[in-house]
């Protein structure tokens, strides 16, 4: 993934017996080895762009044949060279400094001097960076298909649990009763913009750079075009210099990243403390025992998703400071750019993915949940409240609410609050709360169920609520996987159009 010398194929024809001493095809004699050249070889670490650099030299070849630029019959051999390394697989390539140029080096060793023909027109600069959109995008719809799988989960488990109680915490702390099925719906609507983010980046991505050359365009007659529809990219880079040296589309897919694998740690840490409360109990599949305390059922799949985030989080930051004061256009430091992007991307997937399986096949704990719904007085703002829909200035329902609270105690029953509270609104207002509403709707107002359902607003805990919020989110999941099909179906057929083109000269 090094910046291109040379340009042009000329060197390359002229370079190609170096490979029989053991050199390199596409390198002078002066640039063959050294102390430093493991240090330069990105060549491990490029089996990731294995194919993608494939697919590039056979559009590129394609598209040069198309315009004149090398004869059909080199573009014959040389397609069908790469036929034999792609079937020899990326053990089998030759050394050099990285994939491209060891492609190129195997394609001259079994066509001779005309296999150099291939780099006409384009350096390794664009054509790294095309490897890697192509690379990527596919990471990108993988990530992306795995967030649809997680809040079809959601959304189905809390369509089941659409009117199961349960306490709803801020800072830990018991709050105000909601529902299952409310909760659940909290991080389908975060997952669901973790889509939308990771469909703008794809798409970002899928802008073909290839044709730039190193940086400053090429005085061959090629059609970008031509080769952008060949490998499925919607359209182009323009200018040839971002071309080669734009990295900011690995920084956002990175970020995408991040932010998803930060919404996973949050739904995790939410399922180990319900799980640890008694509240849930996650599968057996999604849960790991001690290898000395028989007895322990441990969220080790969760806690593993938690930790993604951290190094998705560090992958983020590493790709931004990396990209940080480079110069344009080309520099070295863009090797290291990519490849653990790739591995991020691959981590956040998997993890979604186990998210989505935990979610989907935890058994959630009704009635627990049921009797928690109501501690630490959870429902006090329900009764606040009540007291503003009857008449009573809300900030004195909330103090004579609040001091009431301090003598209200769990095992209250709701006529024991309700005293309680009607004795603090005449010791502040001198009124008794019938002067409002009746202790009949106080008590119902401190029943969590009945909490629950007053809170009918859009997008609250009530069960009608809940249920339109439902619709609308499959419809949202619907859009965002007929999104996702297209991108894929339009990868599909740019394969098959390339590889129909390959086979009218092979």
């Amino acid at each position: 993934m090094t910046d291109d010398d040379p340009d042009t194929a000329t060197d390359a024809v002229a370079n190609a017996d170096d490979s029989a001493e053991g050199g390199t095809a596409v390198r002078r004699d002066r640039f063959s080895g050294g102390p430093a050249r493991a240090f330069l070889s990105s060549l491990a670490a490029d089996e990731a762009i294995f194919a993608a650099d494939l697919a590039v030299d056979r559009a590129h070849v394609v598209m040069l044949a198309e315009q004149g630029i090398v004869d059909d019959a080199v573009a014959g051999e040389v397609l069908a060279a790469l036929d034999d390394v792609e079937a020899a697989g990326h053990g089998a390539l030759p050394d050099g400094e990285d994939v491209h140029e060891a492609i190129e080096t195997a394609v001259i060793d079994r066509v001779g001097p005309d296999g150099g023909r291939m780099h006409t027109a384009r350096s390794r600069n664009d054509e790294v960076a095309t490897c890697i959109r192509y690379r990527l995008r596919e990471d990108l719809l993988a990530v992306a298909e795995a967030t649809l799988t997680l809040r079809e989960a959601l959304l189905d488990v809390a369509s089941e649990h659409a009117e199961t109680v349960m306490p709803g915490y801020t800072h830990l702390q018991p709050a105000q009763p909601t529902t299952v099925g409310h909760y659940l719906l909290s991080y389908a609507g975060g997952v669901g913009r973790d889509t939308e983010r990771l469909l703008g980046a794809y798409d970002r991505t899928n802008r073909s750079p290839l044709g730039g050359a190193a940086f400053a365009g090429t005085p061959f007659d090629v059609d970008r075009e031509r080769t952008a529809d060949l490998l499925g990219f919607d359209g182009l880079v323009h200018n040839s210099m971002d071309a080669a040296s734009a990295r900011d589309f690995l920084a956002e897919a990175a970020t995408a990243c991040a932010t998803l694998s930060t919404t996973l740690s949050g739904l995790a840490e939410d399922l180990i403390l319900f799980s640890n409360k008694g509240f849930l109990e996650l599968s057996d599949d999604y849960s790991s025992t001690s290898s000395i305390m028989p007895q322990k059922k441990n969220p080790d799949t969760l806690e593993l998703t938690r930790g993604v985030a951290g190094d998705a989080i560090g992958e983020a930051t590493g790709t931004l400071s990396l990209l940080k004061g480079l110069p344009r256009a080309y520099n070295r430091d863009l090797q290291r750019a990519h490849a653990s992007v790739f591995e991020i991307a691959d981590d956040v997937r998997e993890a979604t993915e186990v998210a989505a399986g935990a979610v989907a096949t935890a058994d959630w704990a009704v009635e627990d949940l049921a009797a928690a719904a109501g501690d630490g007085f959870s429902t006090a703002t329900g009764v606040a409240d009540l007291l503003a829909t009857g008449g009573m200035p809300f900030r004195t329902a909330h103090e004579i609410v609040a001091a009431a609270a301090e003598g209200i105690d769990d095992a209250d029953d709701p006529a024991t609050a309700a005293a309680k509270v009607d004795e603090a609104a005449r010791e502040i207002t001198g009124e008794p709360l019938s002067a409002y509403v009746s202790r009949e709707e106080v008590e119902a107002a401190l029943d969590p169920t009945e909490s629950v359902a007053s809170r009918d607003s859009t997008g609250g805990p009530a069960p009608d609520a809940v249920a339109e919020a439902l619709a609308a989110s499959r419809a949202e999941l619907d859009d965002d996987a007929e999104v996702v099909a297209t991108r894929r179906d339009a990868l599909a057929d740019a394969t098959d159009r390339l590889e129909t083109e390959v086979e009218t000269y092979v």
